[in-house]
């Protein structure tokens, strides 16, 4: 998945300029019929060459804002075309600035997926690892008083033909009896380890818990 870069929206030097001037006109600063800057004092306040500043009034004089002629300098000419120009400048913004979050949190939510993948591909290939070299990885299930098999012994309960799982261990308080023979009984509160395949657990909870 291929994402461009997050660039933020850099305006012209021109355009800067003439978006400075509009917002002046606008909290008042210029009347109408007002003359501001030439253009050679308008490029040294700003400071940029002369033909920056000549590009920056064009974009005002073809806008109506203002009127610029040989000789007059530039008069102030219209203050709600200014407004006008000020809100879609910052419409525009707006539009480049949401742009600008949605794709930084695409490549955000992209990187995390691939961060992911990554850990779900390790703990994969570390599990099968583990079981190829643990493979009586014991299960374990607790009595509780629910089963119908609380005090019958294993061999009673012809345990590993119905769940073809053998018991390891069986934890009786504070005791671990290990390798139980078939007349262990199981008693409530017991916690039974036992091995099998992967259906194991399912079959043998079924077993000892049926209903």
């Amino acid at each position: 998945m291929n994402l461009e870069k997050n660039v933020q929206l850099k305006q012209p030097k021109y355009q800067q300029i003439a978006i400075d001037l509009a917002s002046k006109i606008v909290e008042r600063k210029y009347s109408i019929g007002d003359k501001i800057y030439a253009r050679s004092s308008l490029a040294s306040q700003y400071n940029v060459s002369a033909e920056t500043a000549r590009r920056a009034i064009a974009v005002l004089q073809d806008l109506e804002i203002v009127e610029a002629s040989k000789g007059s300098g530039v008069i102030i000419k219209s203050y709600e075309k200014a407004a006008q120009f000020v809100r879609q400048f910052h419409d525009v913004q707006s539009i480049h600035e949401i742009q600008n979050e949605l794709l930084t949190s695409i490549q955000k939510q992209h990187h995390e997926l691939i961060n992911l993948q990554d850990k779900a591909k390790q703990l994969i290939s570390r599990t099968e690892h583990y079981r190829s070299v643990n493979p009586f990885i014991p299960y374990q299930l607790e009595m509780t008083a629910d089963s119908p098999c609380i005090h019958q012994t294993v061999q009673a309960l012809n345990f590993w033909q119905n769940t073809s799982s053998t018991i390891v261990g069986i934890r009786r308080g504070n005791k671990l009896l290990l390798s139980p023979g078939p007349y262990v009984s199981f008693e409530e509160g017991d916690i039974i380890y036992f091995v099998g395949n992967d259906e194991s657990f399912a079959r043998v909870q079924s077993f000892l818990y049926p209903n």
